[in-house]
């Protein structure tokens, strides 16, 4: 189920995924807050619990600009996609060293970024953001009849250090 959207990731092996967990959100606002609670469960259980505060902020960012900017007519409030074909999907997978939350959603149009200087402006800052507390962000369309598009955010993981490593004073 995931080969097609792994075609539009960072080049990472596929097949060297640890963990994996995806979960679909219905088109309207309050799925956002779905996705941050998934996004906690699913760290939480891979014991990634403290990288929360900045995948959380990068999930709730590619959610919103999903709903926001890629849903037909009205489909941010709740009109469209239905139970049977959620219209928007978030993805986290975990590598040993990397972790990629990706949102699926159906619009081919490639998201855009605004200029970072104009923090004056309503909305659009999301991808700034994105950008911010990222390793590296991207987008493909997605292959195959999926259609639609991915965007994906590459979190480097570093191991934690263990009892030898820390530091006595």
């Amino acid at each position: 189920m995931l080969e097609p959207l792994r075609q539009g990731l960072p080049p990472l092996d596929p097949a060297a995924v640890s963990d994996a967990a995806s979960c679909s959100l219905p088109a309207r606002y309050e799925a956002v807050g779905d996705a941050r609670r998934f996004t906690r469960r699913t760290l939480d259980q891979w014991e990634l619990g403290d990288h929360f505060d900045d995948i959380c902020l990068v999930v709730s960012e590619l959610v919103t600009n999903a709903l926001r900017h890629a849903m037909p007519a009205h489909g941010g409030h709740g009109g469209h996609g239905g139970e049977h074909n959620p219209p928007v999907r978030l993805h986290l997978m975990r590598w040993t060293e990397r972790l990629v939350c990706a949102v699926r959603d159906p619009s081919q149009d490639s998201p855009v970024a605004r200029d970072s200087d104009d923090f004056s402006a309503e909305s659009g800052r999301g991808l700034f953001l994105v950008d911010s507390f990222s390793d590296s962000w991207g987008w493909h369309p997605m292959a195959g009849t999926l259609g639609g598009k991915v965007v994906w955010a590459l979190f480097r993981l570093q191991p934690h250090p263990g009892p030898a490593a820390a530091s006595t004073e």
